[in-house]
């Protein structure tokens, strides 16, 4: 059966199913969605579980589309839009899409556009014919975030294009009638980086994460010239599980080398990658390398970007079902849980995860409707790989930084701009606000302000306490007033200013404006350097733990040596990855418990240490591929 013929058969099948007197004029496939279009949205409107009820039936994302024909002038539809929603909402932005029948309103408090269960989302439709899409406008001003929108919008034709050759294979007819199921690992088995795993079938491949290894010249990229994965341009799906390096920092060569299809990922894993994979390309640049890509493949993998919901399962090719589930790592991160035919199979690729509840995410899922096989990280899986609890590190950072300022001196800590900064960030801001810390600034530098600004627009994917707190009780705390952002030209007035803490990327010093404060700080024996994150071998962050107490900088042209007489200090627990307890209660814990384990994302080392133990303790077959090994499931 052709597509078109599935369309016309689903027209069919829902124009029965509709209430006497509404009708759809067209139907579409764009990318997993079926999109209706009518001449009469405010019926649509008038009914809210019309459509829930049609997607349950036919088993389908439904969006419900007006013909050009009934929609309201703009104008008209913004006083209508103004007269219906409160002025709390604060709405500061509209942008009409003739070609999807759609306004999109931008508001700082979107739930008030929203209403309760949608109520004002479906007035608003029945008074102006537009579908309304509401986002939040940044409570924080983020350059990224506008300029997605802002390109989003320039491209929403193409898009639109795009999605209509993407929704074709998706719902293309099964061809064949083998029935098996194979992995192949492309990167980031028995070593942490490049991670990358293909998931086969007769009809479908999907390519799960392609990531780059920062640390490795000869080793840093995907084996994406191996047999399973030729020609690129055959692959049918990406999945991005989140947007650390790693895993995506090298998806846009993707689109350089002829793939042509869908990213799928959440809203906020697509913000951050952007955010990570620009200044990946930058430092390249500015280090003299060649970068692997240029920003308009950036642009190009952007612009076929899927956004998915946690909890929304979606088929992304004839035979396969995409569901993200939380992971608790970053914001957006998640496990993708794929579920393989009619019932014939389902296998979870964790990504990076978190099996506690932190200061920004509830803990990582580990109840699935079903699974039979898992892919798991195990990045602290060696049997020694114990971390100190969340309380104990938050008290031994307050102490360091209350010893520090009483001093006189100012606290450099070096992070990760995504994930362990605003970890931090909520810390200090809580400790300040209940009085545990004095009134004392602390300066962002680097990209971490950006990616705060990012975690600030999707508030929504943190955990409930925040939520909470963010929603009901007014208080943000990520626009405490101690934060403060620092542009390059301040940087001087912040090292002869007053005691403070500094927030600097890169998170193990290995370049970055972290290094400007560092040469200014260590010779003072008041000032304190905080790690909160690992320093891998071979950086300059790993030497100073070590204990080096002279460093070589370049001033000037010339090579001098600063003695590092300042106060270093570790405070562990901060880390986004589980430790080795957390690993194993993740497995203990699961609903339903997997048949199969694959290891991955770890020292060769600790892989095998983890997976014995898992064989030991719950009896699963567990297995640590190699890059490049092929596994058949059934």
């Amino acid at each position: 059966m052709t597509v078109e013929e599935v369309l016309s058969e689903l027209k069919e099948k829902i124009q029965k199913r509709l209430p006497v007197g509404i009708t759809i004029s067209s139907l579409e496939f764009e990318g997993p969605e079926l999109v209706l279009y009518t001449k009469e949205p405010r019926k649509f409107a008038d009914n809210g579980d019309i459509i829930r009820t049609l997607a349950k039936d036919i088993r389908k994302r439904i969006t419900v589309r007006p013909d050009p024909e009934v929609l309201a002038e703009p104008d008209d539809a913004i006083k209508k839009i103004e007269q219906i929603v409160p002025a709390e909402a604060k709405i500061t932005d509209y942008f009409f899409d003739m070609d999807r029948g759609e306004v999109v309103i931008e508001a700082e408090k979107p739930g008030l556009v929203i209403g309760r269960h949608g109520a004002m989302l479906r007035d608003i439709t029945k008074s102006i014919g537009w579908s309304p899409k509401v986002v939040r406008t940044p409570p924080i001003e983020s350059s990224i975030i506008k300029n997605i929108r802002q390109y989003m919008r320039v491209e929403s034709k193409a898009r639109k294009t795009i999605l209509r050759q993407i929704g074709k294979k998706i719902h293309r007819d099964l061809t064949s009638k083998d029935s098996w199921i194979r992995i192949t690992a492309l990167g980031g088995c028995r070593e942490v980086g490049r991670s990358s795993y293909l998931l086969s079938t007769p009809e479908t491949r999907v390519l799960i994460d392609c990531g780059v290894n920062l640390g490795s010249e000869n080793n840093g990229t995907p084996y994406l010239y191996a047999p399973e994965v030729s020609p690129i341009n055959q692959i049918d799906a990406v999945v991005l599980t989140h947007a650390h390096l790693d895993h995506s920092g090298l998806l846009p060569l993707l689109y350089k080398y002829g793939y042509d299809g869908p990213l799928y990922l959440t809203p906020p894993t697509r913000d951050l990658a952007l955010l990570l994979q620009l200044d990946y390309i930058e430092v390249a640049v500015r280090e003299g390398k060649k970068a692997p890509y240029d920003s308009a493949m950036i642009r190009e993998a952007l612009k076929h970007t899927i956004m998915l919901n946690y909890g929304e399962v979606t088929d992304i090719a004839p035979d396969i079902r995409l569901t993200f589930y939380n992971a608790g790592h970053i914001l957006g991160s998640s496990i993708a849980h794929f579920h393989i035919g009619e019932g014939l199979y389902n296998i979870a690729f964790t990504g990076d995860f978190k099996y506690e509840p932190t200061r920004l995410f509830d803990p990582a899922v580990n109840d699935f409707p079903r699974l039979e096989a898992l892919v798991m990280e195990s990045t602290y899986g060696g049997a020694r790989d114990y971390q100190p609890s969340r309380r104990e590190a938050e008290h031994k950072l307050h102490t360091v930084v209350k010893q520090t300022i009483d001093r006189g001196g100012k606290v450099l800590i070096p992070a990760f701009a995504v994930g362990r900064s605003q970890e931090v960030m909520i810390v200090l801001e809580e400790a300040i606000r209940t009085g545990v810390l004095g009134d004392v600034s602390v300066y962002l530098d680097g990209m971490i302000w950006e990616a705060t600004a990012i975690h600030t627009t999707h508030p929504e994917y943190l955990n409930s306490e925040l939520r909470t707190q963010i929603f009901h009780k007014g208080l943000n705390p990520f626009l405490s007033d101690n934060f403060i952002r620092v542009k390059s030209n301040k940087r001087r007035d912040i090292i002869n200013g007053d005691p403070c803490v500094i927030l600097a990327t890169s998170g193990m010093l290995n370049g970055g404006p972290v290094m400007e404060y560092l040469k200014a700080f260590a010779p003072d024996e008041r000032n304190t350097l905080v790690f909160v994150g690992y320093q891998a071998e071979g950086t300059l962050g790993r030497r100073i733990q070590k204990g080096w107490k002279e460093l070589p900088f370049s001033i000037e042209g010339k090579t001098e040596t600063i003695k590092v007489n300042m106060d270093v200090e570790t405070v562990d627990g901060f880390s986004g990855h589980s430790d080795r307890r957390q690993l194993m209660n993740f497995v203990r814990r699961m609903n339903p418990c997997p048949e199969r384990i694959f290891l991955s994302h770890g020292e060769e080392s600790k892989c095998l240490d983890l997976a014995s133990s898992l064989y030991k303790k719950y009896k699963i077959e567990t297995r640590v591929p190699m890059n490049l090994e092929t596994i058949r499931l059934i």
